[in-house]
């Protein structure tokens, strides 16, 4: 039995950085030692209320201190947390709860109405953490006044590596979300790999915490890394860009973990923040631009123009990384000691593999030629043990010891991936293959496009239709420039024939655009 535990990090921490800050939240600034311990008096109240090893707490907390406090906790106690994204609706959110035999659901006291309504119809437990609203009637047991009266935890309960320490619900954009199962070994792992192998991150850095703390790309590469180093956490509990410059600046962050829709958001407001000021007085109040040393985005595919953009205005780096829940999340990223390439998601990371195999071949991995095109497949320490209470479907998603992504891209003569796109969002036009990351490309550099989506919609005589979904930039565009700018850049069977405009794409809980969602919405609306 080799003995490990995914809390550990958080303890570790506390004892090489016990008085370095661990997490900023609004005026609250909170020790390794201190979080340690908080983390572990909690875990004596979820002993008390009869939560023990193997046990399952599902986590519906926003970006405050409660999240990392509850979740060191739980895994402190020996139980295995399940992450409730914030975004999801009361049946949304039970279904969860009931697919992952959840024990008990601690809510935040701002989450306690959706907390309550889901619990209710599952019959799960309810505990909640933060301020109690005054009035509310039939408050349920709060976290903290268990805590206080018990002991702490002396140290966290012993687990093995290939327990499951975390359950993450996939988006389920088709058919219902299934929980991949990420055992200890997975998360020590690809945190460990993130913090000390991949970037130059040291325990000064001050990383911020905008990603959402209850998806895995947030937990693992912004929280768990960060804890893993003994850098120091701000946490911001809704993004907008203005917020989060306002905060970079004020804390002094130096790295920015982000998707591609934060990173838009911050250069609409960096675009003000920097504007000229006209009074020479006012010249040095002028730049309100933090000094950051680089920024990281996963989670969808960043736009090349996005990051030039990016690195020009702000002066640091962008490093696109690639991963899944399944794979912890990181399987490969952009990495100084193999060189940068835009428009790539790098190499894999220390201890993973990461092939290009032919993906019309389901029963076992046919890798393609240097070049080709195929579907993403990925071993190593990162990869989930399955889907909980799903063997049929895992066993569809691994083949001979390979995950298979669902991804199509490519791998050069250099070892540089480039994901291409995904294949369930491949277009079909009159028998053509359109990868739709191209089409948004090229409508990205176009200067009064701010974000795009480009999507496939029925067609009669072709099957599918391209349409580009857009986002216009202040002053807005004309839909025949559009076409005519993607006309020049792109080949005839792929420039959009159709352009829909509208003020913001639909975004899941993790800021990825949902196409799914602009399928349905422009499928039956003629073309023009």
């Amino acid at each position: 039995m080799t003995v490990l535990s995914l809390a550990m990090i958080l303890a570790e921490g506390a004892r090489r950085y016990p008085d370095k800050v661990a997490v900023v939240d609004g005026a609250t600034r909170v020790t390794y030692a201190e979080l340690w311990h908080q983390a572990r008096s909690y875990a004596a109240g979820l002993r008390a209320l009869g939560v023990g090893p193997g046990d399952t707490v599902a986590v519906l907390i926003p970006n405050v201190l409660d999240f990392p406090r509850v979740y060191y906790a739980a895994l402190a106690v020996g139980a295995r947390i399940v992450p409730v994204h914030l975004l999801l609706g009361a049946e949304e959110v039970a279904y969860t709860l009931r697919d992952s035999g959840t024990d008990v659901l601690v809510a935040h006291s701002s989450q306690l109405a959706l907390g309550a309504a889901a619990a209710q119809a599952t019959g799960t437990r309810l505990v909640s953490v933060g301020p109690t609203p005054p009035g509310l009637a039939d408050a349920p047991t709060r976290l903290e006044d268990v805590s206080a009266e018990v002991e702490p935890l002396h140290t966290y309960v012993t687990r093995e590596a290939e327990d499951t320490a975390v359950v993450f619900y996939t988006s389920g954009t088709t058919g219902e979300p299934k929980g991949a199962l990420l055992t200890h070994l997975n998360l020590v792992m690809n945190a460990t790999v993130n913090a000390f192998d991949v970037h130059d991150v040291s325990a000064d850095d001050v990383m911020l915490g905008c990603l959402p703390l209850f998806h895995t790309y947030g937990q693992t590469v912004a929280m768990n890394a960060a804890f893993r180093l003994g850098a120091t956490v701000v946490l911001l509990a809704r993004f907008t860009g203005e917020a989060a410059l306002e905060l970079m600046v004020r804390e002094r962050v130096t790295i920015f973990h982000g998707v591609p829709t934060m990173y838009i958001g911050l250069l609409q407001a960096a675009a003000t923040a920097d504007r000229p000021l006209s009074s020479p007085a006012a010249e040095n109040q002028r730049r309100k631009l933090p000094k950051l040393r680089f920024g990281s985005s996963g989670g969808a595919s960043l736009p090349v123009a996005v990051l030039e953009r990016f690195a020009d205005l702000f002066s640091a780096p962008i490093y696109e990384g690639y991963g899944l829940s399944e794979t912890s999340p990181t399987a490969t990223t952009n990495q100084p000691v193999f060189g940068t390439r835009p428009g790539s998601i790098g190499h894999a990371i220390w201890g993973v593999e990461v092939e290009i195999a032919r993906a019309e071949v389901e029963d076992r991995i046919e890798f393609v030629p240097t070049g080709e095109l195929g579907e993403i497949v990925i071993r190593g320490h990162n990869v989930f043990a399955g889907y909980f209470n799903r063997p049929e479907a895992t066993a569809e998603a691994m083949t001979d010891g390979w995950f298979r992504s669902g991804d199509l891209g490519t791998k050069d003569d250099q070892g540089f991936v480039t994901v291409v796109d995904r294949k369930k969002d491949l277009v079909i036009r009159g028998g053509f293959n359109v990868y739709p990351r191209e089409v948004e490309e090229a409508l990205a550099r176009h200067p009064s496009v701010q974000q795009v989506a480009v999507i496939g919609v029925p067609d009669d005589v072709l099957g599918e239709e391209i349409c580009a979904v857009v986002v216009p930039n202040p002053g807005g565009a004309a839909e025949e420039e559009l076409v005519d700018w993607a006309k020049q850049k792109l080949g005839k069977h792929k420039y959009p024939r159709q352009v829909r405009f509208v003020d913001a794409l639909p975004l899941g809980p993790s800021h990825k655009v949902l196409k799914r969602v602009l399928r349905q919405r422009f499928a039956e609306q003629p073309g023009g």
